[in-house]
């Protein structure tokens, strides 16, 4: 790589050395997108997808500093790009911005601009949020700008139409991280967005929808689950013993002693909980992050309490109880349980929603007269919705007790909750 190659985002040019179209032809892709500085603003962004993109830097006078995308290479060869640096540097000169001044064959038009893939994705997301949950829609927004907008953003959604290959190397890079089912959600909803564009004239085709082949194929079924108690036992002394954020070792042994969904738990906010100092704690979960679309009651026993006060001394006064390890004021990530219970050594053995049928299998052999109350402690829908709601209103104290008992069951030979946070803190 030549002297002349540098991070994007960093503002120091090491060698002003000119580009030639050897330096371009050598230029490989990596995992941060990196540019080749020409003169005069002029430089190559190339991007972790491997697109090599001609961009020029301005600035009209009394406005901050900017930037143009006026071509792909070698669409646009490095001859060509000069060329339109100085018609952009003859627009700037008289005071006017490039972008909307329409000069330049390959420069963005106005719409085009106002048109970059994540303006169109962000458009879309706030009409269909009104249909979804609020956690649904966290975690559709929280996916583009964690794998998609950060390598897309920019670029106006009309130059990736015909561009499927740089949406598939991104969607490859999700699966290469063991997230398929991501992968192909993602897909999805870049396909939606595209769909949006279309139905506002912007775009013409879908290139989404061509590569859903090329995608590694899901695979269905139950979540890979340890259902035996003692391998559960010793799955979960294993993951005690893995460093960790605090805050998601504390979540993880929350969400084995309440069994809820991993969903459920991510979202989970302080006025939800109450009567946390009495004799009947227990945590609300509304309706709009429940699956069945109905308020649900947890029973809370006494460990599940302890590690709320524990937690406080990190996310008290924050919107959310387990927050993110990197930005507290957002919900943790969606992957962050996952991820410690890979790292513990049950990569595909074992994922967070499992505790349920780890619970469910392990109750049910110790209570079997218990199986309707056990599946009511999983929210299940019941077959006849009037023996639901009598079960909702007259369970709960055989709740509250088979909740105590799964804590004695399930964390007998574990940590106690006060050596795991001081040991999650001393890794972290």
């Amino acid at each position: 790589m030549s002297n002349n190659s540098q991070d994007v985002s960093s503002p120091k040019v090491i060698k002003r050395d000119r580009l030639n179209d050897s330096k371009i032809r050598a230029a490989k892709k990596k995992d941060k997108r990196y540019r080749l500085t020409d003169e005069k603003g002029l430089f190559l962004s190339v991007e972790p997808s491997g697109s090599k993109i001609w961009r020029v830097r301005y600035q009209v006078k009394g406005q901050p500093e900017t930037q143009i995308t006026i071509g792909y290479y070698p669409d646009m060869s490095l001859a060509d790009a000069r060329v339109a640096l100085l018609d952009i540097k003859k627009v700037v000169r008289e005071g006017r911005h490039p972008q909307v001044d329409k000069l330049l064959k390959a420069e963005l038009t106005a719409a085009q601009y106002q048109s970059t893939f994540e303006i169109i994705a962000r458009q879309w997301h706030e009409i269909k949020k009104k249909f979804w949950t609020e956690r649904h829609a966290y975690d559709v927004i929280h996916s583009l700008e964690r794998d998609v907008f950060p390598l897309l953003g920019n670029i106006p959604i009309s130059e990736l139409e015909g561009k499927p290959d740089v949406i598939l190397n991104i969607l490859h890079k999700i699966e290469n991280r063991g997230a398929v089912e991501t992968a192909h959600r993602i897909r999805q909803r870049i396909g939606e967005v595209f769909v949006y564009a279309i139905g506002k004239g912007i775009c013409k085709s879908n290139p989404a929808q061509i590569i859903a082949s090329n995608l590694s194929p899901v695979q269905r079924g139950r979540q890979p689950a340890i259902i035996d108690l003692d391998e559960a036992i010793e799955m979960l002394q294993q993951i005690d013993s893995t460093p960790s954020f605090p805050v998601t070792k504390l979540a993880l042994r929350f969400l084995l002693l309440t069994v809820v969904r991993p969903g459920e738990l991510r979202f989970a906010r302080w006025e939800e909980f109450e009567d946390l100092e009495g004799e009947d704690p227990i945590w609300r979960i509304p309706a709009g992050r429940m699956k069945m679309k109905r308020e649900h009651v947890v029973p809370l026993c006494s460990m599940a309490v302890a590690i709320l006060q524990l937690v406080a001394q990190w996310s008290a006064g924050l919107e959310f109880v387990f927050p993110n390890g990197r930005h507290f004021r957002k919900a943790m990530s969606e992957n962050a349980l996952g991820y410690l219970i890979n790292r513990a050594g049950y990569y595909q053995r074992h994922v967070p929603h499992g505790f349920r049928s780890m619970f469910s299998t392990i109750m049910n052999e110790h209570f079997p007269q218990d199986r309707f109350v056990i599946d009511l402690v999983l929210a299940h829908a019941p077959k006849d919705q009037v023996e639901g709601a009598y079960n909702r209103t007259t369970h709960f104290n055989r709740r509250k007790e088979l909740m105590a008992e799964w804590e004695k069951i399930i964390t007998k030979d574990l940590k106690p909750i006060g050596e795991l946070a001081k040991v999650a803190k001393r890794l972290s």
